[in-house]
């Protein structure tokens, strides 16, 4: 573009969207759950690991986020805000940028060898999701209802990513796994919503994100919540055959599902920057008693929760 300003050094920083780092606190969970599942605590040892592991992931997460924006710069200056980012209003080298994806990437995947052979493949399929999302003919963020299922997937990476941190020689449970993609399917589906609700032209939206030509909102709806009943289901299934008193965090899980989507009907939502959702205060709050449920769910036995997978009938001799 004609009017584009110099490019500075910042702008090669903020293509690679280190703010967004934080989304990467979801190999936490996984961890967590080997540990819990394994009967086994975390070391010091592990704790490195673990360091090591948040560090190569927001490396390879950022060689996407920089091919992403590069490749996405003449669809964005057709969004309310993110027209502003620097590959559109600013001349940045085709060259440097390339380099840096490389450079991210390889030292991403470089630092995921030090975990371990399983994580090293889990952030290598990472890396090559992001460039199944982003680069043609592929490109899957083109083509409705993938275009979620392929980002979200990420989700679902992360937590075998944590999982990896503790054991390289087990998988975790599909219920699990599968309810965890859901979880992040419910995620992506709402931001689109959230974004198609605030570009508020379909026209306009279609030269945006070519999965917006046939997609509604309705449709975006629809299917947000149909992920999330889903990811209800998944990991109900895994809680009562694995730790049935966790069923005591679904109703928060609920909460937050639905405190999420009303988020999403904001004017400029959060739910389109994950990583501002801290601000909410609301949901940080459903975020910390659900954090908190869990807790208590993994550490007290609750056996009047047996009701609800006793095969039993229940009696009625002498009141009828």
């Amino acid at each position: 573009m004609n009017d584009q300003r110099g490019a500075t050094l910042r702008d090669y920083v903020r293509i690679a969207r280190p703010d967004h780092w934080i989304k990467n606190l979801f190999i936490l969970p996984g961890t967590l759950a080997a540990a819990a599942m394994l009967h086994r605590g975390l070391s010091c040892w592990d704790c490195a690991r673990l360091a090591v592991a948040l560090a190569s992931t927001c490396l390879v997460a950022s060689a996407n986020y920089v091919i992403n924006e590069w490749l996405d710069a003449k669809f964005d200056r057709f969004h309310p805000t993110k027209k502003n980012r620097p590959v559109v209003v600013a001349s940045l080298r085709r060259g440097l940028v390339w380099a840096e994806w490389a450079v991210l990437a390889a030292a991403g995947l470089a630092l995921s060898l030090c975990v371990g052979r399983l994580f090293f493949a889990s952030a290598t399929w990472l890396f090559v999701m992001g460039l199944a999302y982003n680069v043609e003919p592929v490109r899957t963020k083109d083509v409705p209802y993938l275009d979620v299922l392929s980002e979200s997937v990420n989700n679902m990476i992360r937590l075998l990513m944590g999982w990896f941190v503790v054991t390289d020689s087990s998988l975790p449970p599909c219920s699990l796994v599968l309810g965890y993609w859901m979880a992040g399917a419910f995620l992506m589906a709402t931001k689109r919503f959230a974004e198609y609700r605030m570009i508020g032209d379909p026209e306009r939206a279609g030269l945006y994100r070519r999965s917006f030509r046939l997609y509604t909102e309705s449709s975006l709806l629809v299917s947000s919540v149909v992920y999330a009943l889903f990811s209800s289901f998944l990991l109900g299934a895994f809680l009562v055959k694995y730790r049935i008193e966790l069923l005591v965090a679904m109703p928060f899980m609920f909460a937050l599902f639905g405190k999420y989507l009303a988020i999403a009907y904001k004017p400029d939502s959060a739910a389109q920057k994950p990583e501002k959702l801290y601000r909410e205060k609301g949901l940080m709050v459903l975020t910390a008693l659900f954090a908190a449920s869990i807790l208590v769910g993994g550490l007290v036995k609750m056996p009047w929760l047996g009701i609800f997978t006793s095969r039993d009938l229940i009696s009625l001799g002498g009141v009828l």
